[in-house]
């Protein structure tokens, strides 16, 4: 059985579908052995419901070295599901090949500092881009930089929105997310 560590920042959209991509056998022998977060939100709620033992850590400059302390020995694989703050470069140096990201937006185009959220849909919508999509990557010290392990594109439409784009990246999130977790785990 793989020990999985989800950390998050926001509602845990990705991370419910995590839990239920285990229950359904869809990410097959692998558990969620916890979750962290780095500010109070309702993705603990929804670990909380699932039964899994869940932290807040707050964000700051001791937020890696705090993770460090709490995670588990037998951690296979961290996953950041929409997860914002920054892991220090010694943290990544330490589980380098063991973490993971889900961007919204086709790497390398729009990463970086500050491309998070609405922020990369609307900078999408207002470049002359004609695909957008979701990213799969490793995390590396460098913001979006990892290795890409998944990606899945789709057309912007003559009226699109950040808001509508949101919408269907979300969508390619939930189908790229658990095949990108269930390779990973089938090398580690």
């Amino acid at each position: 059985m793989k020990n999985i560590v989800v950390l998050i920042s926001g509602s845990g959209t990705n991370l419910q579908r995590i839990v239920d991509c285990i229950a359904s056998g869809e990410i097959p022998d692998a558990k969620i052995s916890m979750v962290i977060a780095d500010r109070e939100c309702f993705g603990l709620q929804r670990a909380e419901n699932a039964g899994i033992q869940n932290y807040l850590i707050k964000r700051g400059k001791s937020f890696s070295e705090n993770l460090k302390k709490i995670l588990p020995e037998n951690t296979d694989l961290i996953v950041l599901a929409g997860f914002l703050s920054i892991l220090d470069k010694e943290f990544c140096e330490n589980f380098r090949g063991k973490i993971i990201n889900i961007h919204p937006a086709l790497l390398p185009k729009f990463g970086g500092k500050g491309m998070w959220g609405m922020n990369v849909h609307q900078a999408v919508i207002e470049s002359p881009e004609k695909q957008s999509g979701a990213t799969v990557h490793f995390v590396t010290s460098g913001i979006d930089e990892g290795e890409i392990i998944l990606q899945k594109s789709l057309e912007i439409g003559e009226n699109e929105t950040a808001e509508s784009l949101a919408e269907k990246v979300h969508q390619i999130e939930y189908e790229i997310f658990p095949k990108a977790i269930n390779l990973v785990l089938m090398d580690s």
